[in-house]
């Protein structure tokens, strides 16, 4: 059976898990919870660790992983940045981010140490220490002087959960942060694509564009949903959502599948307008969505949280994305709503849609 933990008693768990004990899972929200299935037993041999995730369906799933594959990321991760380290959690424990920077302390034998996500406790590092935030996070820290110290004096940020505008590693850069962009999910032990190039033993896999991420950080399936993890694990091989590129010998994420969208005979990519959102207004101003339409089969729409008119909006992004891109209708929000790991919660923006609202239409 799974021991459900959380804070010190996760850190003690798991590191009796990757030694050969019963698996743990983070306690999760609540509306995960039911995905754990408590009370059935855990059948994937060498199983450590169950975390939860929506995914990109919003259906709770449990992801199985490994001893082995834990262990395998956490060297791999180290290998990269240049050898073991303190780690310093700041995201929650029931995500595989999380989790992985208290498995890094535990396969390297360091220390652990915990910090609010507003980072106010954040300690000052005692030796080659990592951390690992969200591009948010991150965004916030830079504009107080006494975080960017303390960032300074880390090894390194790794940067991850969404996608890292251009913009924010550039102000890293600047302030003297030395910042390290990750891409992964739960089914590979969190990130294993550094600055756009796979840690040792990862290989990158594109099929039609579609990303596929294979290696020994892969998970074991599905908490009891063969049905899914055939969909998705082959061998070896996590078969992503997503879409990228290579570019100069390093992968580019352009975005989920389902980002690409058909609006009036044109095909509109909702990563690539939220990209250039965040380049031309910041972060957090400007979030886009696609809702069901009548007439274009889908509208692109937009909520800002500035003092930005419909016709602002256009003028700006249509050099960017072209004229069939650009949204075509308007609405104000106090705040752009976001997952716990940093990512646009379109799911919710849709839902707050749909209520209706003041707005613009264009």
């Amino acid at each position: 059976m799974l021991r459900l933990l959380d804070g010190p008693g996760l850190v003690d768990g798991l590191a009796e898990a990757l030694d050969g004990g019963r698996p743990v899972a983070p306690v999760p929200e609540d509306r995960q919870r039911a995905a754990l299935a408590l009370d059935e037993p855990v059948l994937e041999p060498g199983a450590a660790a169950v975390v939860t995730t929506s995914g990109s369906t919003g259906e709770p799933k449990a992801v199985v992983l490994g001893a082995d594959a834990i262990r395998f990321a956490a060297h791999a991760t180290h290998a990269r940045l240049g050898g073991p380290g303190d780690w310093v959690c700041a995201l929650p424990t029931r995500h595989v981010a999380g989790l992985m920077t208290i498995a890094r302390a535990i396969v390297a034998r360091t220390r652990v140490r915990f910090a609010r996500g507003d980072l106010s406790d954040l300690p000052e590092p005692d030796g080659r220490t990592y951390l690992s935030l969200v591009a948010a996070q991150l965004d916030r820290a830079l504009d107080r002087p006494a975080d960017v110290e303390l960032l300074r004096a880390h090894a390194a940020v790794l940067v991850g959960g969404s996608a890292v505008p251009a913009r924010l590693r550039e102000r890293a850069e600047e302030a003297g942060v030395t910042a390290v962009t990750t891409y992964g999910m739960s089914e590979t032990c969190g990130g294993c694509v550094y600055d756009g190039r796979p840690l040792d033993g990862v290989r990158v896999e594109l099929d039609a564009g579609r990303i596929g991420l294979g290696g020994p950080m892969a998970f074991l399936g599905y908490r009891l949903r063969p049905d899914l993890t055939r969909q998705v694990l082959a061998g070896d091989l996590v078969r992503t959502s997503d879409r990228g590129r290579w570019v100069d010998g390093r992968l580019h994420v352009l975005g989920r599948i389902d980002d690409v969208v058909l609006s009036g005979g044109s095909n509109v990519d909702l990563g690539a307008v939220q990209r250039a959102c965040d380049a031309e207004f910041g972060p957090g101003v400007v979030a886009v969505l696609a809702v069901p339409d009548e007439r274009w089969g889908s509208r692109v729409v937009a909520f800002v949280t500035a003092e930005l008119t419909l016709a602002d909006l256009r003028e700006r992004l249509e050099p960017r994305v072209g004229s069939a891109s650009v949204p075509r209708e308007l609405r104000r929000a106090a705040a752009v709503a976001y997952t716990s790991l940093g990512k646009i919660d379109r799911a919710a923006l849709l839902r707050a849609w749909a209520k209706g609202g003041d707005g613009e239409p264009g």
